[in-house]
């Protein structure tokens, strides 16, 4: 960081406006690439616990190499918020024409790596998918290997809408793609692909489409039409790939009888917009109509497919001419659904659309802009009041930062967010420098080096995540499968930094703790965690969010039950008493083989010590130890378990059991609490259990 820099930060820090956010200009931090850089993106590629950032660059003025920065605090050891380029030595050496990258663990190995689009303005390309080598790949965290020729599946085969003929020999297909994101849209838990498409020379008339992952990274196109079109253009009258209906431009239906997926669409987003938990697709169109489809997963009995619900989503004049831009997924009124910020929609200023019951929007405030000037508008909580505030990326003028207050948005005046020579065709937000509060990186066009505007506000960030919303889970007979359970986590900060947080589902069953299961961020607010599918009696889960500063929210509970018939468990003898009656042991979840299950001894004081044996056979009258307890096991030990009693006076035992055992095997068990008998008994015991593997 440079002597200027520093006094800068220096000055900013002595003489903050009171309550006001303010911005240094930092970006000697940052590499000088004067460069043509569309977009970027934040993740910790390194897993050091700092943000680093990713450049997608070429866009109108044609190929050139992507970029990748790493941030020298944690594993750097250096000034947190200073970047250092890594591209030689991190990434694969090539020029494209990009216009988006995006971070996104595909391969679910822990890792964060990096999916570009591309557009064949200039020279016939494909997007392209580049692996993070640590993890599951063995080698350096935090470089890249070209993996694109391997990570397409079928395309231009039978189920693919490609014509052959737009198959790329070195990989993937000839598209012109402004913006992608990632979802789980299947439900399956991993993470599928939703590629847009604006068309040669913005012809808008080469479809979006979709792909759903296999678990292991490899991406096929999800087209349950079947339909194959003969160019790379979809027609009128043509099947909606993975929309209900025939492709129709422009269309007002919402009854699944027709569909726009081929526009000029400039930015594409997935988050749960109706709350049902499976993840909606918008798509801004440069030309067109922005539009919104919903997921119809839960309405076709988990059978994933979407329609077209444009006309009955929007309000009225939402749109009118053309140069939209973008759109923004975030809750800017507080009420825990996300709200709609079209940038550009109305010809002229941004748009804030308020998302109203019944999956609608009405029209809100309409932000004073620069016309037709705005590429990006970016939400996060830069003054530290705990709601999100806006910054807006201005391909002309100054970029501009807009105030949350209780009377709407306000132009924050002298706030230092920008400069009459920005370009800038991305911002993203994050807290590069460690400090506590959020600051923006721009992506600059024009030959221009990017800018780095650090937010020295210093309020830190107390506001704990949010629970938007968890899934109800209906009562199920246990099963051997794993099953899935989401929950909605929205925080003063956008989605895209969001997705980082800690979430954990809590899980309670008969009233005892059984463990936290971690979920996996699935795509905008959503998260997902895959619960054993084998648990017994009533169930209570939680859900337990943590941002990057610690602040944590534990959510209400929500309930669901599994049954089992014939019951897995049957007890025998009597047991003995302590002061607080026998104790008993219970199954908490099903003995099936190949899968761990949980058995509980209850009805003790928290922190009481206690014990469990699993043994081979019973006593078929039960032994009575004088001065010490009933006996109703026998035979030899097989495995036992010791320890305190949780809070619910509950002592659990999880037991892994081998693939391999055959149905019909019975173990007996029985629980002991040591120094709790009375009638001169050393201990309370409970009664024998037969456990037998369904």
């Amino acid at each position: 960081m440079t002597a200027a820099l520093r006094l800068a930060l220096l000055g900013a820090l002595v003489h903050p406006a009171a309550a006001q956010t303010v911005f240094v200009d930092a970006s000697s931090a940052l590499p000088q690439t004067g460069s043509f850089t569309e977009n970027v993106d934040f993740a910790d590629v390194d897993l050091d616990g700092d943000w680093d950032a990713a450049l997608a660059d070429g866009g109108d003025f044609g190929n050139d190499q992507n970029r990748l920065w790493i941030n020298q605090g944690g594993a750097q050891g250096g000034v947190p918020g200073v970047f250092v380029d890594a591209t030689a030595v991190a990434l694969p050496v090539l020029a494209d024409d990009s216009r988006d990258v995006e971070f996104a663990d595909i391969d679910a190995d822990g890792d964060q790596d990096l999916f570009t689009s591309n557009t064949s303005h200039v020279l016939n390309q494909a997007n392209r998918w580049w692996v993070n080598l640590g993890a599951s790949q063995g080698a350096q965290l935090g470089h890249y290997a070209d993996e694109t020729a391997s990570r397409w599946i079928g395309l231009g085969s039978p189920g693919s809408s490609l014509p052959a003929s737009s198959v790329l020999a070195s990989g993937g297909f000839i598209d012109w793609s402004c913006d992608s994101d990632f979802a789980d849209l299947d439900d399956d838990g991993d993470l599928d692909l939703a590629q847009s498409s604006y068309g040669a020379a913005f012809g808008g008339n080469v479809p979006t489409r979709l792909f759903t992952n296999d678990g292991t990274g490899l991406y096929v196109e999800f087209n349950p039409t079947g339909h194959q079109m003969s160019t790379t253009l979809l027609q009128p009258g043509e099947p909606g790939l993975w929309c209900e209906g025939l492709q129709t431009p422009n269309t007002f239906d919402t009854s699944g009888a027709s569909c726009d997926i081929a526009t000029s669409g400039l930015d594409v987003d997935l988050a749960d917009r109706d709350g049902d938990f499976d993840v909606d697709l918008w798509l801004c169109a440069r030309q067109e109509a922005p539009r919104w489809f919903a997921n119809r997963s839960v309405e076709n009995g988990g059978t994933l497919g979407f329609r077209d619900l444009t006309a009955s989503a929007f309000p009225a004049g939402y749109w009118s001419g053309s140069d939209n831009m973008a759109q923004e997924q975030c809750d800017l009124d507080g009420d825990l659904d996300l709200d709609l910020l079209g940038v550009n929609w109305p010809g002229a200023n941004e748009l804030v659309l308020v998302a109203q019951p019944g999956w609608v929007y009405s029209a809100g405030q309409q932000l004073p802009s620069s016309g037709l000037a705005d590429a990006e508008v970016d939400a996060a909580d830069f003054d530290g009041d705990g709601d999100l505030d806006l910054y807006a990326a201005a391909f002309f003028g100054s970029n501009r930062l807009y105030t949350n207050t209780p009377a709407g948005f306000s132009f924050a005046a002298g706030s230092g967010a920008g400069a009459p020579s920005d370009r800038s065709l991305d911002a993203d937000a994050a807290d590069v420098d460690a400090d506590g509060d959020t600051d923006v990186l721009c992506a600059e066009d024009a030959g221009l080096s990017e800018r780095l505007r650090l937010n020295v506000t210093q309020i830190a960030d107390v506001a704990g995540p949010r629970i938007a919303g968890l899934q109800t889970l209906p009562a199920q007979t246990a099963a051997f499968a794993p099953r899935s359970f989401r929950s909605a986590v929205l925080d003063n900060a956008n989605l895209y930094t969001t997705r980082y947080a800690a979430i954990d589902v809590l899980v309670t069953v008969g009233g005892c703790a059984l463990g936290e299961w971690p979920a996996r961020w699935s795509g905008g607010q959503l998260f997902r965690a895959e619960l054993p599918g084998n648990l017994l009696g009533a169930i209570e889960l939680r859900v337990r969010a943590s941002d990057e500063y610690g602040n944590t929210t534990l959510s209400a509970p929500t309930s669901t039950s599994g049954t089992y018939a014939p019951s897995p468990l049957a007890s025998f003898g009597n047991g003995s008493a302590g002061p607080f009656g026998v104790p008993q042991l219970e199954l908490l979840s099903v003995p099936f083989a190949g899968s761990p299950f949980h058995l509980a001894l209850r009805g003790l004081p928290p922190s009481a010590f206690a014990l469990i044996g699993l043994t081979t056979q019973a006593l078929p009258t039960p032994l009575l130890l004088p001065g010490l307890c009933e006996l109703n096991v026998a035979g030899s030990l097989l495995a036992s378990k010791g320890g305190p009693c949780d809070a619910q006076g509950c002592l659990v035992w999880t037991i892994a059991l081998p693939a391999g055992v055959p149905s019909g095997v019975t173990a007996y068990a029985q629980g002991f609490a040591p120094g709790l008998g009375v009638s001169g008994n050393a201990f309370a015991a409970s009664a024998g259990a037969a456990i037998t593997v369904p």
